[in-house]
């Protein structure tokens, strides 16, 4: 009751905007109490308070609102953080979806932007869950809630790109990929395919495997012990297609299915480098619906600057 009355108090907050302002002072007012009544009052009492210094006159706006949790663990968070979760442009649920792994959404914090992380079902955006259905949508004002708050360092060197899409079982095969593979030159990491090195694996995510070709491989294969974690170093549990790999900052980490050990993205000229040593001779060799195989001309191994994104306890 004592949060009702102050949320209609703050309500009158909106009186003040300036007229210019492009999206209606009603429309605020109808987000902010449907806000108050789907569970995320606390982004709903800060509304009316930012609006006049935060909310551009721009003809639409999307809000990933943090839930009330994710504020009693944070606290009522800076205006730089706040900016974070406003979105200059409009943005519905289906659109998000429709974006490519590694697309960027502008927002109102000057030099940041938010990167999609994960598509398919599961859609996040620098690492963090959005919610299945949309608080509000209006057309022009969008809010979509989120588990936590973005964290503004989020692709900076060190930091990882996580991502999941799970694939029903009857799609998931091999046999076609491995064929391919024979047929280009990289038997080796086909052999792998076949000896089901894949079984292990918790899930049926979707997948993006980086294929040394056969002649450099070859000389790095001891006994078969070794196969798995050499093969599971090149694997990374998403699918990243070659044109949504290029498009990635430099410094950001994917992570593989071997424990401890990260791709570093980075550019070298016009030149895609995985590690600082690795290129890809061979992009989009195969894809289908959750994998993508792209080739290259040497193993991975450590990046000569170190990468750490997995706690010692985790793993897949």
């Amino acid at each position: 009751m004592a949060a009702t009355k102050i949320l209609l108090s703050l309500l009158s907050l909106f009186s003040f905007l300036p007229s210019s302002f492009s999206i209606p002072t009603e429309t605020l007012r109808e987000a902010a109490v449907t806000l108050s009544n789907s569970g995320y009052l606390s982004m709903s009492l800060t509304l009316p308070l930012v609006s006049n210094s935060l909310l551009p006159h721009t003809p639409s706006l999307t809000i990933f609102s943090p839930c009330d949790t994710a504020f009693t663990q944070s606290g009522q968070p800076p205006l730089s953080i706040l900016r974070l979760h406003f979105s200059p442009l409009s943005f519905p649920l289906n659109s998000l979806e429709s974006l490519s792994l590694g697309a960027k959404i502008p927002t109102l914090f000057p030099n940041h932007s938010l990167t999609i992380t994960s598509t398919g079902y599961d859609i996040s955006l620098n690492g963090v869950k959005i919610r299945d259905s949309p608080v509000y949508d209006d057309g022009s004002l969008v809010i979509l809630g989120v588990d936590r708050f973005f964290d503004p360092g989020f692709g900076a060197s060190g930091q990882n790109l996580g991502c999941s899409v799970k694939v029903s079982s009857d799609c998931y095969s091999y046999n076609e990929a491995s064929r391919v593979l024979k047929s280009k030159g990289y038997s080796v990491m086909a052999s792998f395919l076949d000896l089901q090195l894949m079984a292990g694996f918790k899930d049926k995510t979707a997948l993006t495997i980086f294929a040394p070709v056969d002649e450099v491989i070859k000389a790095f294969l001891g006994d078969l012990s070794e196969y798995s974690s050499m093969f599971r170093k090149h694997v990374v549990p998403c699918k990243i297609m070659w044109g949504d790999l290029v498009n990635f900052d430099d410094g950001v980490v994917l992570e593989t299915y071997l424990k401890g050990f990260g791709i570093a993205v980075s550019t070298s000229g016009d030149n895609l480098m995985l590690n600082d040593q690795a290129s890809v001779n061979f992009p989009d060799m195969y894809h289908n619906d959750w994998l993508v195989i792209h080739g290259l001309r040497s193993i991975l191994m450590e990046p000569e600057s170190e990468y750490s994104f997995l706690d010692d306890g985790d793993e897949f």
